[in-house]
């Protein structure tokens, strides 16, 4: 992330002096309850890299249909938002190096999606940033508990299954709940991320420094929500 250059309080952020400008973050996600759960218990709870330094985000597609909610169409509907919300910025005074510089950001899953490298290359044409994981957005959560390292086989299900199996987990609904049904485990808890992080982000980047082709179908198991995490949120940790 940019750091400030030595400019006054009101240069530096844009804003008023003592009130920095918030960086304003524009998500899109293919969930309609995991990864809103998620990206509002990181914003409520996360530990900032910086002091002072606020970030506001969009959920800008939670009433999207799913024929919306895929890939390619989450891309689609992000792009026009790069445009608006940098002109915005460059009005109210922000360079592109500036910390609050505003971003765009799409987080989907692999499922069974066969156009992720076109989504890739538009949205890196655009300047949309993605979160992508593989097979979908439960090796992320999963990543929390324990180290994996198998392949899913683009199995969406698996991760779901094994997930819902790590010790305590059923717990974090009720201390006398014993099993939870594949929609209510798609609701994240707090007790499912607290104090995880930092062993997430580690499993995650040994799994992702394996995969170094083109092909993101082939990107098996991957996740990279921790550059979300960071980069667009500005989260050390939660």
């Amino acid at each position: 992330m940019a750091r400030d250059k030595g400019r006054d309080s009101f240069d530096r952020n844009k804003g008023l002096p003592g009130k920095p400008r918030p960086r304003e973050v524009h998500v899109f996600t293919e969930g309609e309850v995991t990864e809103p759960g998620f990206v509002t218990y990181v914003r409520d709870h996360g530990i900032p890299d910086e002091h002072g330094r606020k970030v506001e985000i969009h959920f800008e597609n939670l009433t999207a249909p799913t024929k919306r909610r895929k890939p390619l169409p989450l891309v689609e509907d992000a792009i026009p938002y790069v445009t608006k919300a940098e002109r915005a910025a460059k009005k109210a005074g922000l360079d592109q190096d500036d910390w609050n510089w505003p971003q765009v950001w799409v987080l989907f899953d692999r499922d069974r999606h066969e156009d992720i490298p076109t989504a890739y290359a538009r949205a890196k044409r655009a300047g949309v940033k993605i979160a992508y994981s593989h097979p979908c957005f439960e090796l992320w959560r999963l990543l929390h508990y324990q180290n994996y390292t198998s392949t899913f086989g683009g199995v969406c299900d698996s991760a779901a299954a094994r997930l819902k199996q790590q010790p305590g987990f059923a717990q974090t609904y009720g201390p006398s709940i014993r099993s939870v049904s594949p929609e209510k485990a798609k609701q994240v808890m707090p007790d499912q991320l607290r104090d995880r992080y930092e062993k997430a982000r580690r499993f995650a980047q040994q799994l992702n420094a394996k995969h170094k082709g083109p092909d993101q179908n082939r990107w098996d198991p991957y996740t990279n929500v921790y550059d979300f995490v960071e980069q667009g949120l500005g989260i050390v940790s939660y």
